[in-house]
């Protein structure tokens, strides 16, 4: 079993900081890049992928839903071309800026109420999975590690792609 860290990065926008993303990256394997729908913005992203591969860190596609008020935090009902589009486009910015850097996306961790739902509803982990299999199936999805990953895992392969499992130190785990 190989264990990494992985911590939400680039998450201010504008004039906004949030988070100490430079003294946490040396601590670090995984970072999870807000793409700009719950944080972040083009030169935020531009030095979150700049840090990430100045430290050698694994980059992470952070998608969530078009919430900058809430953060992401709050659930919307979205058409699973909703989601597949949101995703993609996510994942196509934040691709351009590791290709100027010549960096590049190795997996997808969505954000908030996204991350929540797709673990709960299985048509929006599909959603999911179809954009990151259109944009590149090497891409890992990463999801909660939980009874049912047997089960996301036969979903995935479905779409050629593979899972990461994550688990939240700070989080009683019961099963």
């Amino acid at each position: 079993m190989n264990i990494k860290l992985n911590c939400d990065m680039g998450e201010g926008f504008g004039n906004y900081s949030l988070g100490h993303d430079q003294k946490i990256m040396p601590y670090i394997q995984m970072a999870n890049l807000a793409c700009g729908f719950h944080a972040s913005d083009p030169v935020t992203m531009h030095k979150s992928v700049k840090l990430c591969k100045e430290h050698n860190i694994e980059i992470g596609c952070h998608p969530s839903y078009p919430d900058l008020v809430g953060f992401g935090r709050r659930e919307m009902q979205c058409s699973h071309e909703e989601i597949v589009s949101l995703v993609l486009y996510q994942l196509g910015a934040l691709s351009a800026i590791c290709q100027s850097y010549e960096a590049h996306i190795s997996y997808v961790k969505p954000h908030g109420a996204l991350y929540n739902t797709m673990m709960r509803e299985e048509e929006v982990f599909k959603s999911i999975a179809k954009a990151i299999a259109k944009f590149d199936p090497s891409l890992k999805l990463m999801i909660l590690s939980s009874k049912h990953n047997k089960h996301y895992a036969e979903l995935a392969k479905k779409y050629g792609i593979k899972l990461l499992y994550e688990v939240f130190a700070d989080r009683a785990y019961s099963d």
